[in-house]
C-alpha cells in the first residue's frame, strides 16, 4: 500500500501504503513502538460473502486491533514526510471519551494534498461532505461503524493521534485501500509441492514487492477509486504494481488480463477488513483496508506471468511465506493468517 504518487494511467495520482515515503520514526517512549503490528484475536466462524466479481471467505482467525495499545503507529512523534511533531497522547488518553483538556493537536495537511489533486477532497468549508454514507461516489462509511463528527469534521474512530487535518491522506474520514495477496505452492522441478524441513508443511509463495525505503517485502496494494468495487481495485492494483501491465503492448496486455481476471474471479479468502494503524493517520483522516488472498492452486493461472515492478516498487518476485522473513509491518500478520488457513508452513 505509497503516499501520493503518480500512477501511469491518465496521469492520476494515488496513495499507496507501500510507498517509500511512508516511514515511521522511532519513539523515545517505550509505550510507543512504531514497529509493532496487529495483535491477533480468534474467531471460530468462516462465512462466505460476495464483493463484486469475486466470492470472498472470511478466515477462521481474524486480525483485530487491540484496545490495549490503540493505533500505536498513528501516534509516532514525527509525522511522515515532514518535521512536524505530533502532540504526544498517552495510551490512556487516546479514546475520545477520556478527558484531556490540554490537548492541542497540530493541524497539518501536506502541500501535495492542498493542491487539490483528483484523489483528494477540498478543504471543509469550501464543500460539505456527507459522512458515514457513500457521498457522491466516495465511500465515507467505515468498517468500524458510524464515527462521530465535530465542527463538521470526522473524528478518528480509534481516538486521538496528535494531528488534525488530513496530513498525507486525500479524504476526510476513512481512506479505503485494498491489498491483494496472490499465492501459489512452491514446487520442485517435477511439479511436486515442497515441504519445509522443520514444519513438514507445504510452502506457500506470494507475489511481493520490495519497498524502496526499508528493503522489506510487502503486499502490493492501493486505494479504492470513487465508485469502484473492491474486487476491481484488488485486480487493478495487482496488475499495475506487480505486473506493470500499463507498459505492456496491447496484445500481451490482453493475455495478462485474461489470466488475472480468471484468478480474481475465483474464490478469495478475506484475511482482514478494518482500520489500519498507519503513520499517516490523523484525528480527521485515517486508513482502512480489505486484504484478500487469491490462491493459484494448480499453478497455471499467474505462476507463468512475467513479474515486473511498477513505479512504486523496487523489485517484485515470488517470495516464500515464512515467519523468518522480515515482511513489512502488518503484512506479516496477513500472511500468517493465509498460511494457517491454507495449512501451509509459517
Amino acid at each position: 500500500m505509497g503516499v501520493v504518487w503518480p500512477r501511469a494511467a491518465g496521469g492520476a495520482e494515488r496513495c499507496f501504503l507501500s510507498d517509500p515515503h511512508v516511514s515511521c520514526f522511532s519513539s523515545r517512549r517505550s509505550t510507543l513502538s512504531c514497529s509493532s503490528s496487529y495483535p491477533l484475536r480468534t474467531s471460530q466462524t468462516i462465512r462466505p460473502i460476495t464483493s463484486g466479481l469475486c466470492h470472498l471467505y472470511t478466515t477462521g482467525v481474524r486480525t483485530m486491533p487491540s484496545s490495549a495499545a490503540p493505533h500505536v503507529k498513528s501516534r509516532c512523534p514525527l509525522y511522515p514526510g515532514s518535521k512536524l511533531k505530533r502532540f504526544l497522547v498517552p495510551d490512556d488518553k487516546v479514546d475520545w471519551s477520556q478527558s484531556l483538556p490540554q490537548y492541542k493537536a497540530v493541524d497539518h495537511t501536506d502541500p501535495s494534498v492542498v493542491k487539490k489533486p483528483a484523489w483528494a477532497d477540498p478543504e471543509i468549508g469550501s464543500f460539505s461532505p456527507q459522512f458515514n454514507v457513500v457521498d457522491g461516489g466516495v465511500d465515507r462509511t467505515s468498517f468500524e461503524g458510524n464515527y462521530k463528527t465535530e465542527k463538521g469534521k470526522p473524528l478518528n474512530p480509534r481516538g486521538r493521534t496528535g494531528v488534525t487535518g488530513r496530513g498525507l491522506l486525500g479524504r476526510w474520514g476513512p481512506n479505503h485501500a485494498a491489498d491483494p495477496i496472490v499465492t501459489r505452492w512452491k514446487v520442485d522441478a517435477k511439479g511436486a509441492k515442497m515441504n519445509h524441513p522443520v514444519s513438514k508443511r507445504p510452502i506457500l509463495q506470494f507475489v511481493s514487492i520490495k519497498r524502496k525505503d526499508c528493503g522489506e517485502w510487502a503486499i502490493p496494494g492501493g486505494m479504492v477509486d470513487p465508485g469502484e468495487q473492491v474486487s476491481l481495485t484488488l485486480q487493478r492494483e495487482f496488475s499495475e504494481e506487480a505486473l506493470n501491465s500499463l507498459t505492456l503492448p496491447p496484445s500481451e496486455r490482453a493475455k495478462v488480463h485474461e489470466r488475472i481476471t480468471k484468478l480474481f474471479k475465483s474464490s478469495g479468502l478475506q484475511v482482514y477488513k478494518g482500520y489500519v494503524d498507519d503513520p499517516r493517520n490523523t484525528d480527521n483522516a485515517w486508513m482502512e483496508t480489505v486484504a484478500v488472498n487469491f490462491h493459484d492452486e494448480s499453478g497455471d493461472s499467474v505462476s507463468g506471468l512475467p513479474l515486473q515492478a511498477g513505479d512504486d516498487a523496487g523489485q517484485v518476485k515470488w517470495v516464500d511465506v515464512d515467519s523468518s522473513v522480515p515482511f513489512y509491518a502488518s503484512h506479516s500478520r496477513f500472511l500468517e493468517l493465509v498460511a494457517k488457513e491454507r495449512k501451509a508452513h509459517w
